[in-house]
């Protein structure tokens, strides 16, 4: 179809029915065709005008009656002004085409007349016109037109010939040759109407076609995204320089950014880790990836050629698999594997050491009463009974940290549990630490043991106090979710690095942490609570550890009893 004119089809249509499919595009399409007829009469119009004074000009032997034709052309572009607010206001299409065609056959007729009848230059009007009608309406109503303007042409031919009308041609031609020429218009007319309609329906069942197929590419193509969209995994594909051409929804939300910022970007700078390539193990790996919200990922990658048939390899596909919370798990694993290790054999380790460490520091304690000691010597005692209180300190932390952890669970509210240990902190805080509190106003209650929760509390703030040995800031806070509640400790100490942040829970892995068992110990007590906890390094340089605790609902007060007897029992009234 030529730019410019409306098209056939204007949405998509099952192919379920011919007859329908048909309805449906002609209906959808007459507006449009009807707006295109509109605008093109006026050009004809104008192009009638512009040819019809230009021939009166340059023929002298014409007998063009200027003014009726122009008062004729005039009035046409008055019915197509007409015509195209009729169309806004009338939604009788078909209606409205056919008085559109018949309006049209009878301005023809007129000009033909003006412009010498049988020496007119435009008698193509009536196969123009035909044509039109073939499109907008039925075949019946082509073949309606096209013997309607042979009829009007016929007419005025043979009233002009026999003078009942005034005759502006300038040839005189017999009875026979006038009849010749209206037949041979009568079959040009009808050839025109036949081959018009022939094409119209090829068009049109061409149309229907294109609709069903275009309805099943449009099919085939939202199950493609919808199957893309669906996926749990992750989906990249890229071309061979490895430029992101898709990114599916679940690849936007594990890897944190969207598709448009993605889409050209080299897949390399999404990951901190070599990409697997085609035929390398598979075209299997694991790398990392560094989200813009500064958290890192681990991603099973499985890399494949992206190929098309006759046109070889035009690109890759990488699928994702979150494996994040699968490697935090087995780090989790082979942490309480090696904490429960550690765990029995300090048991036993400590209870072989403070029978005899006892009796050291016993029988130096009695030597010293007994025996008269020097200064020196008594600086010697002093500090066998000072390392001896030390080692002995160290033992019980062994000893707690291997003894089971058996919680007495009960539901508390964390707000006032964290207030008092921040209480006990800011005394021993002093004047360069500051403890900054973002504690909630509402209740936060869980099922916890009170006593044991207020150990982690204060392990971790000790631990803090001392990490930030020249001063610093330590900023508590308490926020809750539909689940869970979160307490988050903030430090602003330097000094730890990644490779310690990873066995942080560890005996004897944090240097600040006095004996190096308090942190080891309050990982213990939040794995009995079936409580979260984790340690991570902040860009600014400082430790961030964050306990999480279950939520849990509030406990019902208890009801007073109502007025009855001395058993609480309600007393049943008399009625009269």
């Amino acid at each position: 179809m030529e730019p410019g004119l409306p098209g056939i089809i204007t949405s998509n249509v099952a192919p379920d029915s011919s007859e329908g499919v048909r309805s449906s595009i002609n209906e959808q399409a007459e507006r449009s065709w009807l707006e295109w007829l509109v605008k093109v009469r006026v050009i004809v119009i104008t192009f009638l005008l512009g040819l019809g004074l230009a021939v009166t000009r340059l023929t002298p032997t014409t007998n063009v009656p200027v003014r009726p034709f122009v008062n004729l052309i005039l009035l046409w572009y008055t019915i197509s002004v007409f015509f195209t607010f009729l169309l806004k206001l009338w939604p009788e299409h078909r209606l409205q085409a056919r008085l559109q065609i018949l309006t049209d056959v009878a301005f023809a007729t007129a000009i033909i007349y003006f412009t010498g009848g049988i020496d007119t230059w435009f008698n193509f009007l009536y196969p123009l016109i035909i044509i039109i009608a073939s499109v907008l309406l039925p075949r019946i109503w082509a073949y309606a037109t096209a013997l309607l303007s042979f009829i009007a042409f016929g007419a005025m031919l043979e009233l002009s010939y026999f003078d009942m009308i005034h005759s502006y041609s300038t040839t005189k031609v017999d009875p026979k040759s006038l009849q010749a020429v209206i037949f041979i218009n009568l079959v040009a007319y009808l050839l025109v109407a036949y081959l018009a309609t022939t094409l119209s329906n090829k068009l049109r069942e061409a149309d229907v076609e294109l609709a069903a197929k275009q309805d099943a590419l449009d099919g085939l193509q939202a199950l493609h995204e919808n199957v893309i969209n669906s996926m749990t995994g992750g989906l990249i594909t890229t071309d061979l320089n490895g430029r992101i051409k898709l990114l599916n929804a679940s690849g936007q939300n594990l890897l944190e950014v969207s598709a448009a910022a993605a889409l050209g970007m080299p897949v390399t700078n999404l990951f901190l880790d070599k990409l697997p390539v085609v035929g390398s193990t598979a075209g299997f790996g694991e790398v990392r990836c560094m989200t813009p919200t500064g958290k890192e990922k681990t991603f099973a990658v499985n890399v494949s050629a992206l190929s098309v048939p006759d046109r070889g390899e035009i690109g890759y596909v990488y699928a994702l698999e979150d494996l994040t919370r699968v490697r935090h798990l087995e780090q989790e694993v082979r942490m309480r594997d090696r904490l429960s290790a550690i765990g029995r054999l300090a048991s036993g380790i400590a209870h072989e050491i403070r029978n005899p460490l006892s009796s050291i520091a016993g029988s130096v304690q009695v030597l010293s009463s007994i025996a008269e000691l020097n200064e020196e010597e008594r600086s010697l005692v002093e500090i066998v009974v000072r390392e001896s209180e030390r080692l002995n300190a160290i033992i019980s932390d062994f000893l707690l940290y291997a003894r089971d952890k058996n919680c007495k669970l009960a539901v508390v509210n964390l707000v006032p549990l964290l207030d008092d240990t921040l209480h006990l902190l800011s005394q021993k805080a002093g004047q360069q630490i500051r403890i900054i509190r973002q504690l909630p106003a509402e209740e936060a209650c869980a099922a916890i043991d009170s006593e044991r929760i207020r150990q982690v509390l204060q392990n971790i703030g000790e631990r803090a106090l001392r990490a930030m040995k020249h001063g610093g800031a330590l900023t508590v806070s308490l926020r809750g979710d539909n689940e869970h509640w979160y307490m988050s400790f903030v430090d602003t100490a330097s000094g730890v690095t990644g490779q310690q942040i990873e066995k942080f829970f560890e005996p004897f892995q944090d240097s600040d942490d006095g004996t190096g068992l308090g942190m080891a110990i309050v990982y213990q007590i939040m794995q009995a609570h079936s409580a979260q906890i984790s340690a991570r390094i902040l860009p600014s340089g400082g430790t961030e550890i964050v306990l999480g605790f279950k939520q849990a609902a509030r406990p019902a007060e208890p009801q007073p009893p109502v007025a009855g007897d001395a058993a609480g029992a309600p007393k049943a009234v008399a009625h009269g």
